[in-house]
């Protein structure tokens, strides 16, 4: 492999939780918080891919760098896709999907995620951490991921299935998704070009395009648990760990 990249997705109208990314946490705007955990885990370059120039100013405002994406995507690997374009492309061959809501994820995660993704062979790979209490099962606004084994510390394992609620659970393998995604550069400029699936669709949730489609998705365990942002009961709850 030549080069990683981390490019953040983010934007203002975001339906639950309207103007977040610039919202303050310890008087730093979140996505800001986002951005600097990226440059930590110094993995390679980081961009913040945004429709909205607020979003731009604060983000050069603070050392970093942002790419002006269309309004009109309809997910954030979509929007991630436009800024390789512009950017990155023949540059990189790992692009890091990074959620702009996550706050308070640890740089280790980040670059134990390239890591794994340059010692397998798969299309897409991401994290997941331990379940800490039965409600997280039930709960609609944490993802989660079901293997087919228990994931242990150096694994990287295919995902059998993402989801909010699922019914009859027996003995499944299921952890607590993370929203970080690796994608190879061929696997994401396929994922782009498919249509929306049925499931990603039904559970708002993207990953499952690539999953609908036959694209290799793996899963290795991140040892934290990174809080997203989605609503201001989230907000309090972030900001009172990372204080």
């Amino acid at each position: 492999m030549k080069n990683t990249a981390i490019i953040i997705p983010t934007r203002l109208e975001a339906k639950r939780f309207r103007n977040k990314p610039l919202v303050k946490i310890n008087g730093i705007p979140m996505i800001v918080h986002v951005l600097n955990r990226a440059k930590e885990s110094q993995v390679g370059e980081v961009f913040v891919a945004t429709p909205d120039n607020k979003i731009i100013d604060i983000v050069e405002e603070n050392g970093g760098q942002a790419i002006l994406t269309k309004h009109d995507h309809p997910s954030g690997s979509d929007r991630v896709y436009e800024a390789y374009l512009k950017q990155l492309k023949d540059n990189v061959d790992l692009i890091i999907n990074l959620q702009g809501d996550m706050p308070n994820i640890k740089p280790e995660a980040i670059s134990k995620l390239e890591k794994l993704m340059k010692v397998n062979s798969c299309d897409i790979g991401t994290l997941a951490s331990p379940i800490k209490n039965k409600d997280e099962i039930t709960e609609s606004n944490i993802v989660k991921v079901q293997l087919e084994q228990d994931l242990k510390n150096d694994d990287f394992l295919i995902a059998k299935d993402f989801f909010r609620i699922k019914k009859d659970l027996k003995n499944e393998k299921i952890y607590h998704h993370i929203g970080i995604y690796a994608f190879t550069n061929v696997a994401l400029t396929k994922y782009v070009k498919l249509s929306r699936s049925k499931l990603e669709i039904e559970r708002n949730l993207e990953q499952m395009r690539a999953v609908e489609n036959n694209l290799v998705v793996k899963v290795g365990l991140s040892d934290s648990t990174p809080l997203g942002v989605d609503t201001e009961a989230d907000l309090k709850k972030v900001s009172k760990e990372m204080n």
